[in-house]
């Protein structure tokens, strides 16, 4: 592995059906940095950041081969041990999931499942990731609410603290202020920012004014192929490919 690298794929390929989604992959990903998956719609983004934490599995009509290393483990192994795998990527979706239980039992849901389940400890982990995403002041005397009661933008923030609460390696987000208002957009990108800092963060977008805010490092997919990859300074200001070029001033969107 290369120092500073997180992720390695190689030769990625993945059918649906007969359809061929992600088209001989070969990139890296950068430790502790900002990645953004970048691209129009139906480009393939959402399909290989779902290929990092093995969640194409769920569809039985994939078809995958190559290689992902998180270090030195095949996450296309068959004995990888998914529940392991998936625990060291939190995934952040589009539109926010919160568990039909209170705030509290949001972030401790994850942490009971492995056995740990003492109170002051919880309480302990509820207040620094609930402070980690800056949400702990606006709910501190309200953690026995429903989450549902949060707006949509908290919501957000939640499910991420949700994600941190067992520690993960890896933060997976895929287009995440998307049915997010420009505040709470804004108090998503910001959280980003300062988690990079212990986490390795991999965002997907198709607003390209977000990726220049954000990203560390850029891969730009284009029906299913990675047409280039570096780091956001190299692909924003120089890039090498034409295609990228074209994107760049607002082609294909």
């Amino acid at each position: 592995m290369i120092n500073g690298t997180k992720i390695k794929v190689e030769h990625l390929n993945l059918h649906i059906g007969k359809e061929h989604i992600l088209k001989d992959i070969n990139l890296v990903i950068p430790e502790k940095q900002l990645t953004v998956i970048l691209g129009p719609s139906g480009c393939g983004k959402t399909t290989l950041l779902k290929s990092f934490n093995r969640l194409t599995d769920l569809n039985p009509d994939v078809k995958i081969s190559g290689h992902i290393f998180n270090g030195d483990e095949d996450i296309l192994h068959p004995k990888t041990e998914i529940t392991q795998l998936r625990k060291k990527m939190g995934l952040l979706s589009q539109s926010p999931y919160p568990l039909p239980m209170s705030i509290f039992d949001n972030i401790t849901y994850g942490l009971k499942i492995s056995g740990r389940r003492k109170k002051k400890f919880l309480i302990r982990r509820v207040e620094n990731y609930l402070r980690q995403v800056s949400l702990w002041e606006e709910v501190k005397d309200r953690l026995k609410d429903p989450a549902s009661a949060l707006s949509i933008g908290q919501q957000q923030r939640l499910c991420l603290a949700r994600g941190l609460a067992v520690d993960p390696e890896i933060i997976l987000a895929d287009e995440p202020t998307s049915a997010l208002d420009p505040v709470s957009s804004k108090d998503i990108e910001e959280m980003f920012l300062k988690l990079k800092q212990r986490y390795t963060i991999v965002v997907v977008t198709h607003i390209l004014r977000q990726a220049r805010r954000i990203a560390d490092y850029v891969i730009f997919m284009y029906l299913g192929e990675v047409i280039e990859h570096g780091p956001a300074e190299q692909i924003f200001e120089h890039p090498q490919h034409e295609m990228t070029k074209a994107y760049l001033k607002g082609a294909y969107n």
